[in-house]
This record gives structure tokens, C-alpha cells and sequence, in this order.
């Protein structure tokens, strides 16, 4: 018994979805909200931009992996794995919030994290010209004024992906839950 659940895919699949969403919630709903609250901006910034480019390679690769794990069960014929995941059956209670989980990781570490990246370098730039840095309350310049309103679109965006993916994730845990019932 021990050696068939070892080599079976199902806890590997069941942690993964947890850490996915465990990982998910503390960094949305805890993690930022507290270091936005308690730390200066540059250390925040500088936190944050050592924590994104893990955080979305785990929100991008964890779904991958669950894609590929996904628990069959032979009794009821239904495959595992991929090809369990394109059947019929699946599509809307599996595949869909897999591949919604997926696709919001790579958004997030391919597409809003370079630009906000670059959108921070150019922010750093614009604060050494103007001699006043990006987030002080006194008179910015217009240049400073359009980096900080790009930056909170693509923050924006960020939040909104963040919250689909979070969505989908909780979305799939119910499909877990009714394949344990």
C-alpha cells in the first residue's frame, strides 16, 4: 500500500495544488499588504522584485505540473494526465482552471513583470533627473507623472491576472474535492 501511493501521482498532485494556493493566498491577501504597510518603498520594491520572479515561475510551472498529474481513476475510465485533462468530462471542471492558472503565470512572468521591471528602471532614471524620488508627495515632473500612471496600469493588470489565477485555483480545489467525495 505504501509503496503504490509513493509511486503514485495523486499526493504529488494534491501538494502541488496546495502549495499553489497556499503560496498564492499569503503572498496576495498577507505577504504584500504587510511589507507595503511596514517597510519603506525601496525596500519594499526591492523585496518584491526578488519574491515576483518566483513567485510567477511557481503560478506558471505548478499548473504545468498538475496538467500532468492529473489523477485518473481506472474504475470509472477516466484517464490521467493530459490526455485525462482534454477528455470531455474534464474540460470545464479541470482543464479550464488549469489552463486559466497557467496562462495567468506566464502573463504575469513574461509579458507585466518585464514591463514593470522596465518601467521601474525608467522610474529610477526620471528620479535622478527630476532630484526627487518617484513616490515623494512634492511636484513631479510630467515624464515622472506618466511613469508612476504606467505603473499603476500595469500594477493594475498585475492585481486583476493575480486575482483570475487565485479564482481558478480555488475553482479547481472544488473539482479535488469532489474526485475525493
Amino acid at each position: 500500500m505504501v509503496a503504490s501511493i509513493i509511486t503514485s501521482v495523486v499526493p504529488y498532485h494534491i501538494i502541488s495544488y496546495g502549495t499553489l494556493l497556499g503560496t498564492t493566498f499569503f503572498h496576495s491577501f498577507i505577504n504584500g499588504i504587510v511589507m507595503f504597510r511596514t517597510v519603506d518603498r525601496p525596500s519594499f520594491s526591492a523585496v518584491q522584485g526578488k519574491l515576483f520572479p518566483i513567485y510567477f515561475g511557481m503560478q506558471t510551472a505548478i499548473p504545468a505540473f498538475l496538467a500532468l498529474t492529473l489523477p485518473g481513476n481506472a474504475l470509472l475510465g477516466i484517464k490521467g494526465g493530459i490526455s485525462g485533462l482534454l477528455e470531455a468530462p474534464n474540460r470545464w471542471s479541470s482543464l479550464v482552471p488549469i489552463a486559466t492558472m497557467f496562462v495567468s503565470g506566464l502573463v504575469q512572468l513574461a509579458v507585466l513583470l518585464p514591463a514593470t521591471i522596465k518601467t521601474m528602471k525608467d522610474r529610477r532614471g526620471q528620479a535622478k533627473r527630476d532630484g526627487a524620488e518617484w513616490y515623494d508627495k512634492d511636484a513631479k515632473s510630467d515624464e515622472m507623472r506618466a511613469l508612476n500612471k504606467k505603473f499603476g496600469i500595469l500594477h493594475g493588470i498585475s492585481s486583476l491576472v493575480n486575482i483570475v489565477e487565485f479564482l481558478a485555483a480555488v475553482a479547481y480545489g472544488f473539482t479535488l474535492a469532489a474526485r475525493i467525495q
